[in-house]
C-alpha cells in the first residue's frame, strides 16, 4: 500500500475513504524501453477562463529574409503563447492594415484605430551553422514609444518564438515569462486489453513532444533536477521491488538511486542538486530521508509513528515542507534541516497535501479537500491568506511554473484524465486534454537556457 493511500485510509470522513484517486493506487512499475522518439503534438490547449480586460497586442508576422518558406511563423507561436496566458488578446494577422518590419514603416494611428495597445515587429534571417538570426521590437502604441528591442541568434524557430513571448510578457507585466520552459507528464494509452504508460517531455505549449521511455506498468513522480538535465522517478526494476531512478535527458541513460525494501518514493531534488529528499519505509514506517546523491550517504530526517511523505524543498535549501498526518489528518509541515524545528503550515480544512512552492518561497500550492472534493489551493506564506483555485472535484499532483504565474495539475474531464492549469489568482484557467489516451503526473521544468 502506498504512503498516500495509507494517509487517506486514516481519514475519518466516510466519503473520503470511498474516494481513491488513481495515483495512490499504483506504486509498482517496470522500466520500459528507453526510447526518445519525436512524436506529433499531443496536448490540446483550451482557454476556459481569462481576465475580463485582456491587453490587446499585435504580433506582426516576422519578415523572412531567406529563401523558401518557414514551417511556421514567429507570430503564430507568440500569439498562442500570449493568448494561453489569459492576459492578452492578440490581433489576427488578417485584420492588420499593414505589416511593418522596421520602425519607419509603423503608422501608429492605424494600430490605434484597431484598438491595439502594444505592437511587436521583427525579422528572421539565415545565419551560420543552420542557425537563425533574429531581431524584434516592442512598442507602446498609445504613447508611440519603443519599449524594448533585441537582436540575437537561435538554433530553432520555436526557441526563438518562445523567447520573444517571454520578453514581451515580462516587459508588459513585470513578471518573467515561462514560455521557454518544458513540462513532463505521463500518458496512458490503451493497447488491446493492456495499457501503455509513457513518460513524455514537451514544450510548455505541447509541441516537440518526446517520449523518454515507456512501460506496461504505471509511471509516477517524475521530477526535474534544478538544471533540467536529469529526471528522477520511481520504478520497479525488472518487476521486483520499487526503486528511485535517475534519467539523463541528453543521453537517455538511467541510473538506480535507491533500492531499499518497502517504499522508495516521492523524490525531490535540493535547490543545489546535491541532495535528494525521499520517502522510505525500510525501517518500518514511511519517513523522510535525505540522500547525498554523489556518495549515497543517507540520513533519516523524521521519526514519528505518523506517515510522513511528499517532501519538497524551500528555495533556500535550509528546510523541507512535507505532508504528515501527525495532527490527525494530512497537513503540510516545515522541517528545519539544521535544528530539526517543526511547524505546521496549513490549518484550513482537514486535508492539505502535496505541497509545491514558488521560486521565492512565498506561495505554497497544494491539494486541498473541501466538502469531500479535492481541489488545488494556494497559501500566501507571507500574508497568511488561503485561496481555493479550482472547482473541479478530482484535482491532484500540482506543479508550479517557475515564474509562479500558473499551477499545472492533473484532473478529470468528461471521464478522462487530462492536465489543466490555473493562474495563481484563479482567474485564468486552461485545459490540456490529450488527443490520444489520458495524461497525468505533470511536472513543470525550471527556467531553461535562452535561444
Amino acid at each position: 500500500m502506498s504512503v498516500t493511500c495509507q494517509l487517506k485510509n486514516r481519514m475519518s470522513d466516510q466519503q473520503n475513504r470511498a474516494y481513491v484517486p488513481w495515483y495512490i493506487l499504483f506504486l509498482m512499475f517496470v522500466v520500459g524501453a528507453q526510447a526518445a522518439t519525436q512524436e506529433a503534438t499531443e496536448l490540446v490547449i483550451e482557454i476556459t477562463s481569462g481576465i475580463d480586460q485582456q491587453t490587446s497586442i499585435a504580433i506582426v508576422p516576422f519578415q523572412w529574409q531567406g529563401s523558401g518558406l518557414l514551417p511556421v511563423n514567429v507570430n503564430t507561436i507568440v500569439n498562442a503563447d500570449l493568448y494561453r496566458s489569459g492576459l492578452f488578446k492578440p490581433l489576427d494577422a488578417a485584420a492588420m492594415l499593414s505589416r511593418p518590419s522596421v520602425e519607419t514603416e509603423i503608422l501608429f494611428r492605424e494600430w490605434r484605430a484597431l484598438e491595439v495597445d502594444y505592437l511587436v515587429i521583427g525579422s528572421l534571417a539565415p545565419s551560420n551553422d543552420q542557425a537563425l538570426s533574429y531581431q524584434f521590437a516592442l512598442y507602446d502604441v498609445v504613447r508611440e514609444r519603443l519599449l524594448f528591442t533585441e537582436k540575437g541568434v537561435g538554433g530553432n524557430i520555436r526557441d526563438i518564438s518562445h523567447h520573444v513571448s517571454d520578453q514581451v510578457y515580462e516587459k508588459i507585466t513585470g513578471v518573467r515569462g515561462a514560455f521557454s520552459t518544458q513540462i513532463l507528464y505521463v500518458s496512458v494509452e490503451r493497447k488491446g486489453l493492456d495499457q501503455i504508460y509513457k513518460l513524455k517531455r514537451a514544450d510548455s505549449d505541447g509541441h516537440r513532444m518526446v517520449t523518454l521511455f515507456q512501460s506496461d506498468e504505471p509511471i509516477l513522480s517524475p521530477t526535474w533536477s534544478p538544471d533540467a538535465k536529469q529526471i528522477a522517478y520511481v520504478s520497479y526494476h525488472k518487476g521486483r521491488k520499487p526503486g528511485i531512478y535517475l534519467h539523463d535527458i541528453t543521453t537517455g541513460q538511467q541510473q538506480q538511486l535507491t533500492y531499499f525494501k518497502g517504499i522508495n518514493g516521492a523524490p525531490a531534488w535540493s535547490p543545489d542538486g546535491r541532495y535528494m529528499a525521499l520517502v522510505l519505509s525500510k525501517d518500518g514506517n514511511p519517513e523522510i530521508y535525505l540522500l547525498e546523491i554523489a556518495n549515497k550517504n543517507l540520513v533519516r530526517l523524521t521519526d514519528h509513528h505518523a506517515i510522513d511523505t511528499e517532501p519538497t524543498w524551500m528555495p533556500h535549501g535550509k528546510s523541507l515542507i512535507f505532508t504528515s498526518d501527525r495532527g490527525g489528518g494530512p497537513q503540510l509541515y516545515e522541517l528545519g534541516l539544521q535544528d530539526g524545528s517543526l511547524r505546521r503550515l496549513t490549518f484550513q480544512g482537514s486535508y492539505n497535501a502535496k505541497g509545491v512552492l514558488s521560486a521565492d518561497g512565498r506561495f505554497l500550492g497544494m491539494v486541498h479537500r473541501s466538502q469531500g472534493r479535492f481541489h488545488i489551493a494556494v497559501k500566501d506564506l507571507l500574508r497568511g491568506t488561503f485561496h481555493v483555485l479550482t472547482e473541479t472535484s478530482l484535482d491532484e499532483t500540482p506543479s508550479l511554473a517557475p515564474n509562479a504565474s500558473m499551477v499545472i495539475y492533473a484532473t478529470r474531464y468528461r471521464g478522462k484524465g487530462i492536465l489543466s492549469a490555473v493562474s495563481l489568482d484563479g482567474q485564468v484557467k486552461v485545459r490540456l486534454p490529450a488527443r490520444i489516451g489520458e495524461v497525468r503526473e505533470p511536472a513543470w521544468s525550471p527556467y531553461l537556457k535562452q535561444p
